[in-house]
């Protein structure tokens, strides 16, 4: 049995303590008896990083692993969004994929996020058969990179242009470059740097970017994840700046988070439901949404307002990956600001999602504020919360997990509790069509309390109730 153990997206740690080079090429080996069942041999394998402590030679170190076992592999020549990665899967026909990066977690911690064939994530049967595959590290192959960029067994490439030219299918940036906006994007230190201004450069629409140098600390924030308050100096530069919104990127720019031009934050909520009304309203598509059961049922409202279906998973898109793709759906998203899209890969992607809000503004002649409105005229206003404590040792994970499996309430804040899903954690269904959520992080040792609601007045007192089921008040 491994000591390695995947969860809601690959496998992190902290860096020198247990994410260490040997454990890596542990990790590294198990993907590649995974692969080589797969067409490895034949197809090779991209790795991409992040801009994480030692990101680039931790993707060297799994590079020489997969080369030692006769898989090729396309390893990017620099820093790579996740989107941008999982989209040179695809484009190189190869078999699967590895990303070094810990996405947002801490500036302490890196991570080993694998792909499959569709540049999507792993579902959860694989990710099965990779951690059993995992050996030793005296069972580790391994060859020099030096030798494997001779052999033309590990090849640089650059997987941006491939990628840049797919964005050119999937939506038209010169109504964008021309609206004139003033646009103040955040990548929090990491992946996201340089690509708005980049994509949108040629137009009247000035794009301004803070934090965009590599600072594996992520000073000004706790950590490169797109919420408050790590989004704060985000939205101040917005308002100071004029500017007309705020795009914000994860570490390795497959999640988004936004901002109006007030400078108030567009929880992740809002912005699934933003895109979603998008695609129906603008795009005139329809098909299937495929939500995590921790994010919104404004989703639920949209799709029986245009006669689409929605299905919810369990946390993570190693569940909404394979159902977007068994259902063909026009998009997928979580709680946490990942959002994929029908027509590219099944994988998060922030930079797309991000130009897809730029280009709502555009074709309704909206500020994000409006477009808020606009929103909660077809579906109603809706409240978010979400609390996250620390979990300090695997017994106070046991207390919770406890006192949590035996709580049956009949109401929560006054609100009746209709129903009981234990799909991932307890969602409490309320009676105003809102719910809460208690659940463990697959990412961090995390206990998680989330609530929606349309009453506002209660978001508080739901919350309350939802830590006082944990006993963490």
């Amino acid at each position: 049995m491994s000591d390695i153990r995947f969860g809601t997206d690959g496998w992190r740690g902290r860096i020198a303590e247990d994410y260490t080079f040997d454990n890596l090429r542990r990790c590294a080996q198990g993907f590649a008896t995974y692969l080589l069942k797969r067409g490895g041999t034949e197809n090779g394998a991209v790795i991409g990083y992040d801009q994480r402590f030692h990101s680039e030679n931790f993707a060297a170190a799994a590079a020489e692993v997969l080369a030692a076992n006769g898989i090729k592999v396309w390893l990017t020549d620099h820093a790579t969004p996740t989107p941008v990665i999982s989209y040179g899967v695809v484009e190189r026909k190869v078999a699967g994929g590895i990303n070094i990066t810990a996405s947002h977690n801490p500036p302490w911690d890196n991570g080993f996020k694998v792909r499959d064939h569709h540049g999507g994530a792993v579902d959860p049967e694989g990710l099965k058969e990779i951690e059993a595959s995992i050996p030793d590290i005296g069972n580790v192959k391994r060859m020099p990179l030096r030798e494997a960029l001779a052999s033309g067994k590990v090849v640089y490439f650059d997987a941006d242009t491939a990628y840049i030219d797919h964005l050119a299918d999937l939506i038209d940036l010169q109504p964008i470059k021309d609206a004139g906006f003033h646009i103040v994007v955040e990548p929090m230190w990491g992946n996201g740097i340089g690509w708005l201004p980049r994509l949108l450069s040629g137009g009247t629409t000035t794009v301004t970017e803070i934090h965009n140098e590599r600072n594996p600390l992520f000073p000004e924030m706790a950590r490169p994840e797109p919420i408050p308050p790590n989004v704060d100096k985000g939205l101040e530069a917005t308002v100071r700046l004029s500017a007309d919104v705020c795009i914000i990127f994860d570490g390795d720019a497959d999640r988004v988070g936004a901002g109006t031009q007030s400078g108030e934050f567009i929880n992740q909520l809002q912005m699934y439901a933003l895109l979603a009304l998008y695609l129906l309203e603008i795009r005139n598509e329809r098909g299937a949404i495929v939500k995590t059961l921790s994010t919104t049922t404004m989703l639920n409202k949209l799709g029986k307002l245009y006669d689409v279906p929605v299905y919810e998973t369990g946390v993570g898109f190693k569940y909404v990956a394979p159902k977007m793709l068994e259902t063909d759906a026009m998009i997928g998203g979580e709680e946490s600001g990942g959002f994929a899209f029908r027509g590219n890969v099944p994988e998060r992607d922030g930079i797309l999602a991000g130009l897809f809000l730029l280009d709502f503004m555009v074709k309704k002649g909206m500020k994000p504020t409006q477009l808020i409105d606009h929103l909660y005229s077809k579906v109603g206003p809706h409240f978010y919360k979400r609390v996250d404590t620390r979990l300090v040792n695997q017994e106070m994970k046991e207390e919770v997990q406890e006192r949590v499996n035996k709580a049956r309430p009949d109401s929560v804040a006054g609100l009746a509790v209709q129903d009981i899903i234990t799909l991932d954690g307890y969602k409490y269904a309320l009676e105003d069509g809102g719910w809460l959520l208690i659940r463990f992080s697959g990412t961090e040792p995390l206990i998680r309390v989330y609530c929606e609601t349309t009453h506002e007045d209660k978001l508080d007192a739901i919350i309350q109730a939802g830590l006082k089921i944990a006993g963490i008040e």
